[in-house]
């Protein structure tokens, strides 16, 4: 049976990663634009989205400043736009999912449970000239639960399903696949099924290629075979053998600098649009073709650009 194309999506800034990690890491609105745009043409067919502070690089939940991001992107280029609803750990429920019913897009992340999301293992790469609040940020998440309840994953397909948003279930862990299960099963969620296999979280699956099989599998059982399109993430270094692995097994893929800032080992990526080129050659060589943009809205059933709210 002929594979599915692949898609790529371009993390471009995230939560995880602070500025002072590296000097390529976008934080003003325009370069999370210029960034975003040039992805695109190196054959992303989606841009993950986060705003930041842009005098800080604090991630911000500031609904007018997504806005401008967003509105851009899509004048500048037909990319995909999935905007977060996980901005930060740190965030209200209601400050994470307010972009959806203000800006109606075509896809938003949805995490798919509550995890511990440790970071804190990341104040080692910190400079000792580091901004103030980097380092409370990171090891503030050794005593946080990054908390998705049911009762806030309702709210979520909810919401999302009123706007004909699709969501992207980020998946840290096998139980969260249940949760997806339960609330298909109640019949509250009815949209097209994407799920993002999340590898490499401290607090999470550790990546590896038998833990994708295992989600991977976990999630035909409970779902059905041909009932979700699914995608994988990976942390750091875990990033390229991890995609490589779903490229070959079928699936699509997400980088960029959210995940990982390096291109190489030991050598920074200078843009998510690097590593998108990177990807795309391992795609070829394993003889997988590369979904553009509309053909992403088809294969994950979106509503198309002409119907988001910016």
């Amino acid at each position: 049976m002929k594979k599915q194309k692949a898609i790529i999506t371009a993390a471009i800034t995230g939560a995880v990663h602070v500025a002072s990690m590296s000097p390529y890491l976008p934080i003003k609105p325009e370069e999370i634009i210029d960034q975003s745009v040039g992805a695109a043409r190196s054959g992303a067919a989606v841009v993950h989205i986060h705003a930041r502070d842009p005098k800080t690089g604090e991630p911000s939940s500031d609904l007018e400043l997504m806005r401008k991001i967003v509105s851009e992107i899509k004048e500048k280029s037909n990319v995909i736009v999935c905007i977060t609803t996980g901005a930060s750990q740190m965030m209200t429920v209601d400050e994470r999912l307010s972009v959806v019913p203000s800006l109606k897009p075509e896809l938003a992340s949805c995490n798919a449970g509550s995890m511990n999301f440790v970071l804190a293992g990341l104040v080692s790469q910190l400079p000792a000239d580091a901004p103030a609040w980097e380092r409370p940020y990171l090891e503030g998440t050794r005593d946080n639960v990054f908390s998705n309840t049911y009762l806030d994953l309702e709210k979520y397909i909810r919401t999302m399903q009123k706007c004909e948003t699709i969501p992207e279930f980020e998946v840290y862990d096998a139980g969260m696949i249940n949760n997806i299960a339960y609330f298909k099963k109640q019949g509250i969620l009815t949209a097209p099924i994407y799920i993002q296999f999340v590898l490499g979280i401290q607090g999470g699956l550790p990546a590896s290629v038998d833990n994708l099989v295992f989600l991977h599998n976990t999630a035909e059982r409970q779902l059905g075979e041909d009932h979700f399109n699914w995608s994988v993430a990976a942390a750091g270094r875990h990033q390229f053998p991890l995609t490589a692995a779903s490229l070959a097994m079928g699936g699509s893929v997400r980088i960029g600098l959210e995940d990982n800032l390096y291109i190489r080992p030991h050598i920074l990526a200078k843009s998510s649009a690097e590593q998108v080129e990177a990807i795309r050659t391992e795609a070829e060589i394993l003889g997988r073709e590369i979904a553009t943009p509309d053909e992403a809205r088809q294969i994950l059933g979106l509503k198309g650009r002409e119907q988001v709210g910016y």
